[in-house]
């Protein structure tokens, strides 16, 4: 192994990263977290300010998170600063397909004793008509129980033998 290449390697490896924050603030900023996500990156802060660790590798072994991740924390550390080290940005993944107006109408709908859904199926159908959405029947049914913590609703079978007339009577006694 050369010299370059030896070298190169073992600048890449150690830490060299000034912690602005004063230890004390860190370790009560550290106790007082309740996002372990949060907490972990603090606590890389706090290892780093006590020099406990002298290579990035073996900082990321002790925080359970990989080299690759460290890196970027420090990164996102040196560049823009501690509070954007603490910002936990949230993939939105697809942009949802059912807007505010078509959620609110849904709502009105389902609580309308008058004209409720009968099956999810029938609200597909409803969407589409109304408000020219196609949504597949599953993620629409995931969404309504997500959002409005509906569900089927069917009647008890009733026996092929049971006796309306009967049935009739005893309501009358009752």
């Amino acid at each position: 192994m050369s010299y370059f290449k030896y070298f190169s390697n073992l600048t890449a490896s150690t830490i060299k990263i000034n912690i602005k924050e004063d230890l004390s603030y860190l370790i009560s900023l550290l106790k007082s977290e309740r996002d372990s996500i949060v907490a972990n990156r603090i606590r890389c802060l706090v290892l780093l300010k006590e020099e406990k660790f002298k290579k990035r590798k073996d900082l990321a072994a002790n925080l359970c998170i990989s080299y690759a991740s460290l890196k970027r924390w420090l990164k996102i550390y040196r560049e823009s600063g501690f509070a954007a080290l603490l910002c936990i940005k949230q993939s939105t993944g697809r942009k949802n397909s059912i807007t505010e107006e078509v959620h609110n109408a849904l709502f009105e709908r389902l609580h309308d004793s008058e004209s409720a859904f009968i099956s999810y199926k029938e609200v597909v159908l409803w969407l589409e008509e109304s408000y020219k959405i196609e949504v597949k029947y599953e993620t629409l049914r995931t969404y309504m129980i997500r959002h409005f913590k509906s569900k089927l609703k069917s009647p008890r079978k009733s026996h092929y033998k049971k006796d309306e007339q009967a049935v009739e009577v005893f309501k009358k006694t009752s």
